[in-house]
């Protein structure tokens, strides 16, 4: 059987950087090449980065895009490596003479080019459309309806784009017929927890109905609100593990195979024309094989925490900055949020701010000193109470008013140091208080990023947990202090407050929001679950009267099944109540949850 030696480029690259991705590129086939590699595989869009979003709308991007395709392949030949064959992902455009239904001339596609010998080999276009969570291609691009097998060394390689491996028939299938001896996978597969597993047994099931190897390649990098994690793949014709890449990595995975010699299939399947190019018909001369490796996999804790750091440092660098800002409360949740700064930027390049106020207890001012102590952080002290009673000999404000001016001079310090000092500032809040609203619009929510934002507050004392055990693990000192897990957390905006004043246990309230959130469980199907009426009635009430602040929420890493934002996405203005009897006019909503509610009622923004 005739061999090749096979690397698959993991890469993080930067949205719109065509140049910079393409250095990148050129970078990773150099070094492939070096190992020996026959065949380079980049991930979907490699050059363009994932997603264009409407980049992808703009005739000059697509155009750029085009260029530097065939600037690519020019470019590696010159260099000497004209005699690897690269795929790449791109962004390119449907051709053609005249409109046709549903795949207009000039209309965006999402790519794939096979470079070889100076040369755009071959190109096609994505099949099937993702239009689901994230996200939203049927708005952007428009399906291709070839499948490119080309033939290499002998091995016919057939080219699929992400979302093609997803979903039943198409190109998997129509690589079975071609008689293709390697279905070769581009994607730009963003993660969330678990997907590790759903994503090995897929390219498990399509390998055997392809009936040959399949070989996977993923991005890696944080991109805005998503985060991709690599996890490359190969299999055998069975399924079988042959060589797997590290989690949230950049590097090259690189294995020697032996694939079935090229063997002329159909010409067409289902509607999908296969379009043929010869590269080289004869096999390589026998060699000795490199060994695979198969990286381990990171446990559920490391997972979710490796991706948010993993997306805060991207979100921070890709964005021109080095450096944040952070509030500290003493908290759990600012503790936290400032341990995964220092492990995504270096302590030197976080700054923390304690802002106490007259409810400050003497315990949470000083578990913002030690955890600063800890993790080597920048540390300052300003007290806001002269600011707060500066404002209120101005102007008139009592109870829940005068508690959230505390938030919001907080907030106005955070941002102003921020633009002073060339920071970012950090929101520290979880996605259990921003399910519910639970948080001061201007205050603990202002901010460029919020790593949490999609942490339930149970998994926040989670990931507290394991990141001071890996600590303890590695002789250092953990990072938060235990105080910060072990108090019931509080705003402390007036005297004696406490979370649960205004919300459910957590982890009753997490239990409820993963059916309703997670799982677009309704009233009833909660009640049937067990959860008490007139809990679901509140509950259900916060979360959908929250919508208005959520879409004012900075951004934050997507590591659940549905995130905030980009994964649900509710109408602000909505008359329709979950828990209205059907045919009956929606009850009138209670005000929006904050920080500061008086015990059993929710307050005002």
């Amino acid at each position: 059987m005739p061999q090749i030696r096979l690397a698959l480029a993991q890469l993080n690259v930067t949205v719109g950087d065509i140049a910079g991705n393409a250095d990148t590129i050129v970078r990773w086939v150099r070094h492939a090449a070096e190992q020996g590699a026959h065949v380079v595989a980049f991930p979907e869009m490699a050059l363009t980065g994932y997603p264009v979003e409407d980049l992808a709308l703009r005739s000059s991007f697509v155009e750029a895009s085009r260029t530097a395709i065939v600037d690519l392949a020019k470019r590696l030949a010159g260099e000497g490596h004209g005699d690897v064959a690269v795929i790449v992902g791109y962004l390119d455009k449907a051709e053609g003479a005249v409109d046709r239904v549903g795949r207009p001339k000039g209309s965006p596609y999402d790519a794939a080019a096979v470079i070889w010998g100076g040369e755009v080999v071959t190109r096609s276009a994505k099949h099937h459309l993702p239009n689901y969570g994230v996200f939203d291609e049927f708005r952007y691009f428009v399906p291709g309806e070839t499948l490119p097998v080309v033939r290499i060394h002998g091995v016919d390689i057939a080219v699929a784009v992400c979302e093609d491996l997803w979903q039943d028939g198409g190109p998997v299938a129509a690589a079975r017929a071609a008689g293709a001896g390697l279905l070769l996978t581009i994607n730009a597969s963003p993660y969330e927890l678990n997907k590790d597993d759903s994503r090995l047994e897929l390219v498990t099931r399509r390998a055997r109905e392809a009936m040959c190897p399949l070989a996977y390649v993923n991005l890696v990098g944080g991109q805005d609100e998503l985060v991709f994690d690599g996890d490359s793949i190969v299999v055998d014709e069975q399924g079988d593990v042959l060589a797997r890449a590290p989690q949230f990595s950049e590097g090259l995975l690189t294995l020697d195979l032996d694939l079935a010699s090229g063997a002329h299939g159909q010409d067409h399947y289902a509607g999908i024309r296969i379009d043929r190019s010869v590269i080289s018909e004869t096999p390589l001369a026998r060699y000795a094989p490199v060994p695979a490796g198969l990286a381990p996999r990171l446990e559920d804790e490391a997972e979710i925490y490796t991706a948010i750091v993993t997306g805060l440092r991207d979100y921070v660098h890709k964005n021109g900055f080095s450096s944040v800002v952070i509030g500290l409360s003493g908290g759990i949740d600012s503790a936290l949020t400032a341990a995964i700064a220092c492990d995504a930027l270096g302590a030197e390049n976080v700054n923390g701010i304690s802002n106490p106020s007259r409810y400050s207890s003497e315990h949470s001012k000083d578990d913002a000193a030690e955890l600063a102590r800890r993790t080597g952080l920048n540390y300052r002290v300003i007290a806001i109470e002269p600011m707060v009673s500066a404002f209120l000999g101005n102007v008139e404000l009592t109870g829940v008013a005068e508690e959230n001016l505390q938030a919001r001079i907080r907030g106005m310090l955070w941002m102003g140091v921020a633009n002073q000092e060339n920071h970012l500032v950090l929101a520290a809040g979880n996605k259990s208080e921003l399910a519910v609203g639970y948080s001061t619009m201007y205050g603990d929510a202002v901010g460029a990023f919020a790593p949490l934002k999609d942490v339930p507050k149970t998994y926040v004392w989670r990931l507290a947990r394991w990141r001071n055990q890996v600590a303890r693990d590695m002789g250092e000192t953990p990072p938060i202090p235990e105080s910060s897990i072990v108090k019931p957390p509080s705003a402390e905006l007036r005297p004696g407050q406490l979370d649960t004043d205004s919300l459910p246990p957590y982890d009753l309230l997490d239990d409820i929001l993963d059916d309703y959130v997670e799982q677009d469980a309704g009233s009833g199907e909660l009640i049937a679950a067990g959860f008490e009426p007139a809990l679901v009635e509140r509950v259900i009430r916060m979360v959908d009267a929250a919508e208005y602040k959520r879409r004012q929420y900075p951004p934050g890493p997507k590591i659940s099944f549905k995130a905030f934002g980009r994964d649900r996405r509710l109408p602000i203005t909505n008359g329709w109540r979950e828990t209205s009897p059907a045919g009956t006019p929606p009850a009138a909503q209670p005000p929006v949850p904050e920080k500061v509610a008086p015990p059993g009622e929710a307050p005002r923004t």
